[in-house]
């Protein structure tokens, strides 16, 4: 056990050289970290409790999710009929529920088989619970009545905190900032915490849009005007345009040609002709095909471009446009240009989002954390330090070298993975030190009890190392194991705390046992001990 081939040895050193390599960026400042190459920026960074930043607690339109939901059984209703080919009349939306009646009687039966479909199991068609989406109730006369059930309703809001939090995710990911918390809060709310933002207005700004981009034909068969003393096409709406161009009133076909789902990219950019911020965006295969055949089909015609119910732009269609890519532009500035970009990447979100709660996380505590934690780790590894000098002399003072290693492997991981440290996290590797430190004392209090049974100072470390190895392996797996329970189960604070327990434990292992032994079977050869004191 106490052999080293020169290819092992060397392979030792190097492994740990390079991880403790990674976290040097952490001691340098921010001006020349930025100068860095990018992949020589990966640093440690510090969590809301340590450096402050933003907390948003957001809450999902769940009145929103109900209108869109009967809104969306109401068109669902409408094409089953058509096409059963049943005629109808009186289609209107009423709360929660959804009434339709049928003109002729012979049409009753064939109009109840097919509105039958529309009420599904929920949680699909393996689902054991026995509730459906729609209760379907007979009122007589051909009156058909479709109720959206409360279950239906809290699974609906569930997919849609689900789905914001994929999209919230994203858009804040896109502003560059590193390592925020985005997690759900009850039943419709989402917290968000995003360290060392400070100004969290721009954050505000993009988490409020729900981002619905869809671009449509204007209504040319009436003027704004006309719209506004109430002569509005029934299948057109008047929608404005943006504030800082005097919201002008437009008149819009509810219809929609291609919808913002079908984008795959859209990038900030600008005019090449007016040098203005626009924004490029493309098609999918799909939304390329919609997007041609609209423009063919209505050439020298205007048609608008709306973000959540706003007019963006209504140019007017020169050629059809095939290339299946396009621009808006908007009176836009660079950074507004920017952010649409943001939300058409990210996609639109399901549901309005509500501000329900918003602070700033002030640095003054996190630099009351960070003073208090790093006291701690100070006064507790120099504890460590004097207890194992004092109890096992040099062997004490090679497992301190080995602790001091392991320290910087795992501030090396943490940087690697751009890892954000908490004060939880800080106390994990604490307790690191101490697991690394049991690991070594119980090799050493092997090789005292090796040495007591008459063996000779070589003989006892070998067999220290190699019947110790068992020992520590078992202790550390079951200590990891914990750990990634509380990474997989745990949110927040707890999971920085088992991010570092577990770097920690794996770390542990290759300096305590493979660090430590290297270092010791050097020594040996070099001071050939006839006698082994371990004071």
């Amino acid at each position: 056990m106490l052999y080293f081939s020169r290819w092992k040895a060397l392979a030792t050193l190097l492994t740990a050289f390079v991880v403790c390599l990674f976290a040097v960026p952490n001691f340098f400042p921010a001006a020349t970290l930025a100068s860095m190459p990018k992949w020589a920026q990966r640093h440690v960074v510090l969590g809301l409790d340590l450096q402050g930043g933003s907390h948003i607690l957001l809450e999902v339109d769940a009145n929103f999710v109900r209108k869109e939901k009967a809104e969306q059984l109401r068109d669902e209703v409408r094409r089953v009929l058509r096409e059963t080919r049943v005629g109808y009349t009186g289609l209107a939306v009423k709360g929660l529920t959804v009434e339709v009646r049928i003109r002729d009687e012979k049409d009753y039966t064939a109009a109840l088989a097919k509105l039958r479909e529309l009420s599904t199991p929920l949680g699909g068609i393996m689902s054991a619970t026995g509730q459906r989406s729609v209760d379907i109730n007979d009122a007589g006369g051909g009156l058909y009545q479709l109720t959206i059930t409360s279950p239906a309703i809290t699974d609906r809001v569930r997919q849609a905190v689900e789905q914001s939090i994929q999209i919230v995710e994203r858009r804040i990911n896109e502003l560059g900032t590193v390592e925020p918390l985005i997690q759900r809060q009850g039943v419709d709310r989402i917290l968000v915490q995003v360290p060392g933002l400070s100004d969290p207005a721009r954050l505000l700004d993009l988490l409020g849009k729900t981002a619905k981009l869809t671009f449509r034909m204007v209504d040319s068969t009436t003027t704004p005007e006309q719209a506004l003393q109430g002569r509005v096409p029934p299948e057109s709406e008047v929608l404005y345009g943006p504030q800082k161009e005097g919201r002008s009133p437009y008149v819009i076909e509810k219809r929609v040609v291609v919808s913002g789902e079908d984008l795959t990219d859209a990038q900030p950019g600008f005019d090449q002709r007016s040098s203005e911020p626009i924004v490029s965006f493309r098609f999918n295969t799909n939304g390329a095909r919609r997007f041609a055949q609209a423009t063919e089909e209505n050439v020298g015609r205007p048609f608008a471009i709306v973000l959540d119910n706003e007019v963006i732009s209504a140019p007017v269609i020169r050629e059809p446009i095939r290339g299946g890519s396009g621009q808006i532009s908007g009176s836009f500035t660079v950074q507004g240009a920017n952010d649409l970009a943001i939300l058409l990447r990210a996609g639109a979100l399901p549901a309005p989002l509500t501000v329900i709660e918003q602070r700033v996380v002030g640095a003054g505590l996190g630099q009351d954390s960070i003073i208090n934690g790093t006291r701690a780790s100070y006064v507790g590894g120099a504890l460590v330090i004097l207890f194992m000098l004092i109890t096992y002399g040099r062997f004490g003072l090679i497992a301190n070298v080995a602790v001091a290693v392991n320290v910087a492997m795992i501030f090396g991981v943490l940087s690697f993975i751009n890892a954000t440290l908490t004060l939880p996290g800080i106390i994990g590797i604490v307790l690191t030190i101490g697991i690394a430190v049991d690991s070594n004392v119980l090799i050493y209090e092997r090789i005292r009890e090796e040495v007591r049974g008459g063996r000779t100072a070589i003989a006892a470390i070998d067999a220290g190392f190699t019947r110790a190895l068992a020992t520590i392996l078992d202790s550390n797996i079951t200590t990891f194991i914990a750990a990634a329970v509380l990474f997989f189960i745990g949110t927040g604070p707890v999971r920085g705390f088992a991010v570092t327990l577990g770097i920690g434990i794996i770390t542990t292992v290759f300096t305590a046992f493979t660090l430590t032994r290297l270092i010791v079977s050097w020594w040996v050869r070099w001071q050939r001990p006839q006698r082994l004191l371990i004071s």
